[in-house]
């Protein structure tokens, strides 16, 4: 299954949980604060676009829609790149078409230009960005690695804290056509971030004695990860929840302008919303890193959805300003676990060899639900007109998923036979073939590195 065999680096290389691994981690977090707050910093310059081109706020409103398709659409494609070339060159090309995009949407005289270069270009770049910098940080963080998780995820809330008021300043003192440009050169930025991503090396053996541990054979795309119960339960878990995660943001000022805030007050919600974030994603990183909570990780992203699922149904009963203050700082709480844990989650499940082609395939599930979501709700807002239905909606979609995770989880994994498990974890793949001489040399040549890949509580989730 998957196709062509290519080979990719080493395997069997301790994770240094640090060391240059904190380069890593700060490119990781760069990157995903451009990917995730990109799409929501564009919609900054959307009345100029209604403005010049004379359309409405729908049409300028596939811009981000188009923008969000490339990033969790083209995960498959992404995975298949990287495991031909490597993380490293992906991402370099990934940040030089982020640019190019930003900066060809500057010279577009159309909103169908805007959707190709700003839409599938900079989406398509962005992805190529953000897939290859979570799969550098899995390599370089085992037992930091949810902190690490956390950390990262925090890019999204700071970034667009700060990308917003930076476009606006932008468009008041260039025009939407000159913020573009100066966006497209500021995206440049993802190549210096590529530039960090340096290989983890495989150990060197003693002059003479023969040659190292041998690269193994690896697919462009690993469809056997549909083989295993954990990583299908997981990604039908996170498309249910992506149906209804992203709804709030969405229509929460909106809802308050519906109560009779004044827009400013209104707006500020988002802001309150995002502060928490901040803060909630590298404290839940941290947390699930401690030594007792980190086995139970799976059942933590659960209650993180549960959590999420909840306050969107109280946030239902709000009715008035201060009613949806406390609402979004519980839903900035629950959504920033929700944001440190679920990749984290993934990895745990799936583990480093599998985790590129298993990001991807989830990715692409996730993208046909992050369409369906927040259209499904502006629908049923249209039909009703009636806020606290979307909003249970949402909450109904998120909660279904952490049921679906905890169950599947309890019932279906958490009763895998032992000894299967631990001959699924010491079986070698089946395309690679292994030399025992050169195994015999190198284990006589460095004991100590034998044991080394060491699998932790949570991956036998």
């Amino acid at each position: 299954m998957g196709g062509a065999v290519v080979e990719e680096g080493p395997t069997g290389i301790k994770a240094p949980d640090g060391g240059w691994g904190w380069a890593i981690l700060w490119g990781c977090f760069v990157i995903t604060g451009f990917s995730y707050a990109f799409p929501k910093a564009v919609s900054v310059f959307f009345k100029e676009l209604i403005r010049e081109f004379g359309i409405g706020y729908s049409d300028t409103a596939w811009i981000s829609s188009i923008l969000l398709a490339m990033l969790y659409g083209t995960g498959p494609l992404c995975s298949v790149c990287v495991n031909r070339f490597g993380c490293r060159p992906v991402m370099f090309t990934g940040g030089l078409l982020a640019s190019l995009g930003m900066v060809s949407a500057s010279f577009c005289g159309s909103i169908i230009q805007l959707y190709f270069t700003t839409g599938v270009i900079t989406g398509l770049g962005l992805a190529l960005n953000f897939q290859p910098s979570l799969i550098m940080l899995n390599r370089y963080f085992n037992k930091r690695r949810p902190m690490a998780n956390g950390l990262a995820a925090a890019g999204s809330p700071v970034f667009l804290c700060a990308l917003s008021p930076l476009g606006q300043v932008l468009q008041d003192h260039y025009g939407w056509r000159g913020g573009f440009l100066i966006l497209g050169g500021l995206l440049l930025n993802c190549c210096v971030c590529a530039a960090l991503m340096r290989p983890l090396e495989a150990p060197r053996l003693a002059s003479g004695s023969g040659p190292g541990p041998q690269r193994p054979s690896r697919r462009l795309l690993d469809l056997s990860v549909f083989r295993d119960r954990g990583f299908v339960i997981y990604a039908l878990a996170a498309s249910i929840m992506v149906l209804g995660l992203f709804v709030p943001p969405v229509f929460v000022v909106s809802y308050a302008k519906d109560l009779g805030v004044p827009d400013t007050r209104a707006a500020f919600l988002l802001t309150i919303l995002g502060f928490i974030d901040i803060f909630a994603r590298p404290t839940a990183g941290f947390i699930t890193g401690l030594k007792k909570v980190r086995p139970y990780s799976v059942y933590l992203f659960s209650f993180a959805m549960f959590f999420n699922g909840f306050t969107d149904l109280t946030g239902s009963t709000a009715s008035d300003y201060s009613g949806l203050v406390v609402f979004c700082i519980f839903f900035g709480i629950s959504y920033g676990m929700v944001g440190a844990l679920q990749f984290e989650v993934l990895m745990a499940i799936v583990g480093t060899q599998k985790f590129s082609s298993a990001i991807g395939l989830v990715l692409l599930l996730e993208a046909i639900a992050v369409l369906i979501g927040p259209p499904s709700g502006g629908k049923l807002l249209d039909a009703t007109h009636v806020y606290q239905y979307v909003f249970v909606l949402a909450g109904a979609e998120v909660l279904a998923s952490s049921l679906v995770l905890v169950l599947g989880n309890f019932l279906c994994i958490g009763k895998r036979p032992e000894a299967a498990t631990e001959e699924e974890h010491h079986k070698p793949p089946e395309d690679v073939k292994v030399d025992s001489r050169e195994v015999e040399q190198f284990l006589k040549t460095e004991p100590e590195k034998n044991g080394e890949l060491v699998h932790t509580p949570e991956t036998s989730v």
